[in-house]
């Protein structure tokens, strides 16, 4: 067995692992809890200690966390809100590191600044993708930074055998 296959189980078992609980747990309503406990909407999960399904959809507001975790199962579409920005950059796109797994499908741009994204997770594969949301200062010259990293861990349903 070469030594990255070895790895790769051991970050398979960590993910599968850590898939029912987000950073701060879940509240009985299903909506992901913030760090401080109390309930927030920014990452909606179906119901408490399993990965999303179907759908799920995840709010970035001004001042929440650059990074985030969310586990989903296969098929899951993604719908990303990124909030108008309180700093004068824009919201310019979003790449996933491993479109096999979640693609970007979707972008818009609103006029107040909120951007939307949507994400469509694979069919019947599991595995982690990265997406990066970039924002740059329109009109200034340079290319777009990340501003914002979501990890996605797409875990399969289990099978009977």
């Amino acid at each position: 067995m070469r030594w990255w296959a070895g790895v790769g189980m051991v970050a398979g078992a960590v993910v599968l692992a850590a898939c029912g609980e987000t950073a701060g747990g879940t509240a009985g309503d299903g909506t992901a809890e913030g760090p401080s406990g109390s309930p927030s909407a920014s990452v909606t999960v179906p119901s408490a200690g399993s990965c999303a399904a179907g759908h799920a959809e995840v709010t970035v507001a001004p001042g929440d966390a650059p990074r985030r975790e969310l586990c989903v199962r296969p098929g899951t579409v993604l719908s990303l809100v990124l909030e108008p920005r309180i700093d004068d950059k824009r919201w310019t796109g979003a790449r996933s590191s491993a479109p096999a797994f979640a693609v970007a499908s979707g972008w818009r741009l609103d006029a107040d600044g909120t951007a939307h994204a949507s994400l469509r997770c694979a069919g019947t594969r599991g595995g982690t993708t990265v997406v990066t949301v970039t924002a740059k200062t329109p009109d200034v010259a340079g290319a777009a930074r990340v501003a914002f990293t979501l990890d996605v861990s797409v875990v399969p349903y289990p099978t009977q055998g």
